[in-house]
């Protein structure tokens, strides 16, 4: 639109346009209109001025995003040049034409890899014994023309000779599934559309089977099976999840012996399996669901092996037989502790591999089933992050697992789990001068105000000082018992070499401590995770790591609720704060079951038709406990097509925050008009997004 129109189109609509053609005058920030609605619930009506920025198809409100994205841009104007660099120098350690490590199946080698210039990977395959090259799919010429992509599901057939692929071009999380023939090159004309991407192969080699979600809660809810050549009008419903607080998957046992249908929410799991080369039947029952029993299952020889919470809070490892899986039929394997969480199980034919959690940190152990003794690997750092990686072979000695730490990049081993030799296949190669050994990590234990001790790790660059003029971003997530362990990151890098302290906050509702340690963050518990997070960052800044003029906050999605708490609750605290993708608006999106995810989640945050829950929910939700008062500076991201945090969430925030606020510390919003959850696609174009948030940290320290 030319500019005239567009100032008379921002006057109508309420925006002050942030114009600033004189060059001198301050940007103004826009002003959305306030429209009020009221929601009535329990007998308490609140009333909501900006409830009307829902309207996603409406002019208006594209208007509105659009003239937050242009005040962000001038305000940021000054930071171009330090973007720029930023963008460059995290751009210039990332080598451009880097591979994975590959690995073995079916006879050949499977692994991705990046060209140069490329913003995708690309999937490849060699035979085994040769060295020819075959390129399955190019994420580079598949993604030209689209402003957003995602490559999901690539799934190659038992027989090695086609592969089952979905992809996303808005970032709301709609898969097309497509078919290739990897001999011809040729796609079979088989289309499904608007499917979660979740997909696995029958070993027959011409059926799949897929998960499809609701188009409106985008609750995965169904799964379907397809024919090769058949249209997807004439696939099957093979189960539909019928309760909406579950969703449900599809997936084959390592040993290709079974399909497993997975439905689950917070406290339950349930499964239903069928021999995967008889993709005609029907699958049976493996365990009913029960309220608080969480199960995951696979197959080893003859048995199957059941990791789960039944009479063990911190789980633990049982079998049955092949033909009798109900709970009665359970055996133990390994008991419950207290103090050992255990996270996951590996198969082998010969060999368990435990991932254990104790001490806040995650270790793996292996268990052989000769009856030797079993043993931990040692990693040897202060803090740390594992996991275990791709392993695709039952009858195999070797483990392949991937470790990091704050100090070292992420780094791939292959452990032979019979002679005890661990052999590092690839470290990330970070391009430039960066040196181990010039950074420090420590691992600290820190008191919340009921006592608990609260683990924090941190880096930083050698020759830092405890006297409270380094500046520190603090980061945590804290919810879904997602443990949110130390890994490296070589953007970070661009921070820490400007003399910023990097800590991440294992505070509760998270796993880092086991179960209780996710009990005591969630539902009418979940406060703790807001008051851990508090506590430590007012604890380093007494230890003087830093001070509260130069403490900084960051957390996305769950953990963009925990800014929106602590922003409210200890704005003070806080030099600035970055929320990513925040879910802030707690109860009316706990209250609407047609928003995506809702109903899956009433037993993390509780559901708001339970007076109780209400009252609790409302008391911490970042958007209803907006106040008149001083808030620290704040900058806000989102995407237009984010399928899990709606976009309306963080700009109905934002408006309320810019009414209501009494100071003048910056408040900006970024939403991203092609993006989702993860917002921008591609390996650089979101280094562009990092590189303004350090930018917005590193002004304001500049100050």
């Amino acid at each position: 639109m030319n500019r005239l129109y567009k100032v008379v189109f921002l006057m109508m609509i309420g925006l002050t346009p942030g114009c600033n053609d004189d060059g001198g005058a301050p940007a103004k920030p826009p002003v959305a209109n306030i429209r009020p609605h009221e929601l009535t619930s329990h007998g308490e009506t609140r009333v909501d001025n900006y409830f009307w920025l829902r309207e996603r198809e409406n002019p208006e409100v594209i208007g509105y995003l659009e003239a937050e994205n242009k005040y962000l841009e001038e305000v940021m104007a000054p930071t171009r040049d330090l973007q720029e660099k930023l963008f460059a120098e995290m751009k210039g350690r990332i080598k451009k034409d880097d591979d994975s490590v590959p690995y073995l199946y079916h006879g050949y080698w499977y692994f991705t890899r990046f060209e140069k210039g490329g913003e995708y990977s690309l999937h490849c395959r060699r035979p085994a014994g040769s060295d020819i090259e075959e390129v399955m799919f190019n994420g580079n010429t598949m993604a030209k023309g689209d402003g957003y992509f995602s490559l999901r599901g690539v799934k190659v057939s038992p027989d090695s000779k086609k592969a089952v692929f979905g992809i996303d071009t808005e970032g709301r999380r709609f898969y097309t599934l497509r078919i290739k023939d990897l001999e011809s090159g040729e796609l079979f004309p088989d289309v499904i559309t608007d499917v979660t991407g979740n997909v696995t192969w029958a070993m027959d080699n011409r059926t799949i089977f897929y998960s499809k979600q609701d188009p409106e809660t985008l609750r995965s809810f169904q799964v379907w099976r397809h024919e090769l050549g058949t249209g997807s009008q004439d696939d099957q419903l093979v189960y539909e999840e019928t309760d909406d607080t579950f969703d449900c998957s599809v997936h084959r046992t390592k040993s290709d012996r079974f399909l497993v249908i997975s439905s689950s929410q917070t406290l339950s799991t349930e499964h239903r399996i069928l021999e995967a080369d008889n993709p005609q039947g029907e699958f049976r029952l493996f365990q009913p669901r029960q309220r608080d029993l969480e199960y995951d299952i696979d197959h080893q020889g003859d048995r199957f092996v059941i990791l789960t919470n039944y009479l063990a809070k911190n789980f633990r490892l049982m079998e049955c037989d092949l033909d009798n899986t109900g709970l009665d039929a359970w055996r133990e394997v390994i008991a419950h502790r207290d103090d050992v969480f255990l996270e996951n199980v590996e198969v082998f034919a010969a060999y368990l591999v435990m991932q254990e959690r104790f001490d806040g940190l995650s270790h793996l152990k292996i268990i052989p089933e000769d009856g030797s003794p079993a043993h931990h690997l040692d990693f040897g750092e202060p803090t740390w992050s594992i996991f275990i990686s791709t392993n695709v072979v039952m009858d195999s000695q070797v483990l392949r697992f991937g470790y990091s730490s704050l100090t070292t990049p992420d780094s791939v081993f292959d452990y032979d789990m019979a002679s005890h030799q661990k052999t590092r296949l690839k470290q990330q190669e970070v391009l430039g001068d960066f040196q181990a050994e010039n950074y420090q990590a420590r691992y600290l234990q820190v008191p919340a105000r009921d006592g608990t001790l609260v683990p924090v790790s941190l880096v930083y660059r050698k020759g830092f000082q405890n006297d409270g003029q380094s500046p520190l971003l603090l980061y945590a997530y804290g919810s879904y018992g997602y443990s949110m362990d130390a890994d490296f990151n070589s953007n970070r890098l661009s921070l820490l070499d400007r003399g910023f302290v990097y800590a991440i906050a294992h505070v509760r509702g998270g796993e880092e401590r086991g179960r209780p340690w996710y009990e005591d963050g969630k539902l009418l518990n979940k406060k703790n995770t807001f008051t851990d997070f508090i506590d430590c960052g007012r604890y380093l800044t007494g230890k003087g790591y830093t001070s509260s003029d130069r403490l900084f906050a960051m957390g996305g999605s769950a953990g963009g609720l925990l800014m929106g708490a602590i922003a409210n609750m200890a704005p003070e605290t806080w030099r600035g704060i970055i929320a990513h993708v925040p879910w802030v608006d707690v109860v009316t999106t706990m209250e609407d079951d047609s928003i995506p995810l809702t109903t899956s989640v009433y037993d993390e945050w509780g559901n708001p038709a339970n007076e109780e829950y209400y009252h609790y929910m409302l008391s911490y939700s970042p958007y209803d406990n907006v106040q008149a008062m001083d808030y620290p500076a704040m900058l806000i991201t989102t995407g237009l097509h984010d399928s899990q945090v709606q976009y309306w969430e963080p700009a109905k925030w934002v408006a309320r925050l810019r009414a209501t606020k009494t100071n003048h510390n910056p408040l900006l919003l970024k939403t991203n008009m092609e993006a989702g959850h993860g917002g921008a696609s591609g390996r650089f174009r979101r280094l562009e997004e990092t590189a303004l948030s350090y930018a917005f940290m590193l002004d304001l320290v500049k100050e």
